[in-house]
């Protein structure tokens, strides 16, 4: 990075390393709590591909390198297949908050108004992805 380069929330979080640690801790929370059930139940078995896609979606997002965006793929209309309540998305949010203060715990140095300010913006966009329509679709008939 050179002298005219912004220092974006990638970098002061820690890079990719920081990235990885923080997703790794979201996906082992949402395989073994079983508060986040519903949420892992939206999931394929192996959450290896997932992982990997929201460590790179996590990556350009916070300013690093854009390679996710580069695909032309739109966050929001990748999640429209899926039946995301409310309560799925507030599982999500609450998940990741653990895993960004857990990765805080683990990394001190991490600006905590950064984290916080993080972890707000994630869980807005995990409302943005509630989509009751897919939700009504596939609740059984009354």
């Amino acid at each position: 990075m050179n002298a005219a380069s912004p220092v974006t929330p990638y970098d002061m979080i820690g890079g990719d390393e920081a990235v990885v640690a923080i997703v790794g801790y979201f996906y082992d929370l949402v395989e073994k709590e079983p508060d986040y059930a519903a949420l892992r139940a939206l999931h394929a078995a192996d959450l290896g591909p997932v992982r990997h896609s929201l460590e790179r979606f996590l990556t350009g997002w916070l300013g690093g390198p854009r390679d996710w965006f580069e695909r032309g793929t739109c966050i929001m209309s990748m999640h429209r297949a899926f039946p995301i309540t409310p309560a799925i998305a507030t599982q999500w949010s609450d998940a990741m908050g653990r895993a960004i203060t857990a990765y805080r715990t683990a990394t001190p140095a991490l600006d905590a108004d950064l984290a916080e300010r993080m972890a707000e913006k994630m869980g807005h966009m995990a409302q943005g992805m509630i989509n009751l329509a897919a939700a009504k679709a596939e609740a059984p008939a009354a």
